[in-house]
């Protein structure tokens, strides 16, 4: 199957000249663009040759890919488009991109610019290269387009890349978190093990909605574990809701009243559990406040579904 070049198109409030100047200026570039941690460019010899750069992307602690650019120059249309187009690759075999052209266009429209990009690479390892490609590949895009949308906050609204970052990835991390241990309290104690305290909690509570006691009869005893199963899976559909790009916010506000009434309804069924180790009134009120950091942190995020991903694609 053919490979597709990457694109990535953005409109912005902005004039062409502060868009050309956020992305050339590489003190500038380095602050909004995820791929790029670090961009020297070198001395010319002549004021027509290309701009030659290095760069540095820092994959994790320890970890750094640093590669070469050669930018070949800013091409004015008529219309007061501009271009730059750019030749780019690595030497380090640890990246799956061995060398790599593509191109950036601001085309100027009557309230603001349109900015976008398309690039393609070739990779390393041969067939293997080509497989990583097909996970590797699509990550790029999104974190062009990412950095793109966090590009445009930065220019429309004043809100510096690093703070749209720190924002974006705890707000990211906080939601792993919370999809882990809704999946873990779901699918472990109520589907896979059915604990004893969950089939108590819930004869309890169904105790107190029935306004008596319910005698243990092997009938009613399977209408626990069932309740309690149902109770599991419905929690591991809510962890996955998680790992939904979107809809985060609506999940934070969900929990800030949900869990207050998780552990009001815990403690009247049972009122020792709340001096209990690690009981659920301390668990729940750290998920709570986690809850409400998540909530502020999650307004108006950067998105990679801000930009378009194909050429002629509607907005």
């Amino acid at each position: 199957m053919k490979k597709k070049p990457i694109y990535v198109e953005i409109d912005m409030q902005a004039s062409i000249e502060d868009a050309w100047k956020y992305t050339q200026n590489p003190k500038l570039h380095e602050q909004w663009d995820l791929r790029f941690t670090k961009i020297t460019y070198e001395d010319k010899k002549f004021p027509n040759e290309p701009q030659r750069f290095t760069y540095e992307t820092k994959v994790m602690p320890g970890l750094t890919v640093s590669g070469w650019g050669e930018s070949k120059g800013e091409h004015m249309k008529k219309d007061g488009t501009k271009i730059s187009s750019l030749h780019f690759g690595t030497p380090q075999k640890i990246s799956p991109i061995a060398e790599g052209k593509g191109y950036w266009r601001y085309i100027p429209k009557e309230q603001g610019v349109t900015f976008l990009t398309q690039y393609d690479y070739e990779v390393r390892y041969g067939k293997l290269g080509k497989l990583l490609d097909l996970t590797f590949r699509p990550l790029m895009g999104w974190a062009t387009a990412l950095s793109f949308d966090v590009l445009k906050r930065w220019l429309e609204k004043g809100e510096k890349p690093s703070t749209q970052y720190v924002r974006f990835f705890l707000t990211m991390l906080i939601s792993i978190s919370f999809c882990i241990v809704w999946l873990y309290h779901g699918l472990v104690p109520k589907v896979m093990i059915q604990h004893p305290e969950e089939v108590m909690m819930v004869k309890e509570s169904l105790s107190i909605l029935n306004g008596a006691t319910i005698t243990r009869s092997d009938a009613n005893l399977n209408n626990e574990t069932f309740l309690v199963f149902c109770i599991g899976i419905a929690e591991m559909i809510f962890a996955l809701c998680w790992l939904l790009p979107r809809g985060k916010r609506m999940l934070f506000r969900l929990q800030i009243i949900l869990f207050p009434l998780l552990t009001l309804g815990a403690v009247l069924v049972n009122t020792n559990i709340a001096m209990a180790p690690f009981n659920p009134v301390t668990f729940n009120g750290a998920l709570w406040v986690l809850s409400i950091v998540g909530f502020i942190l999650s307004k108006d995020l950067p998105s990679a579904k801000s930009c378009k991903r194909k050429r002629g694609e509607n907005g």
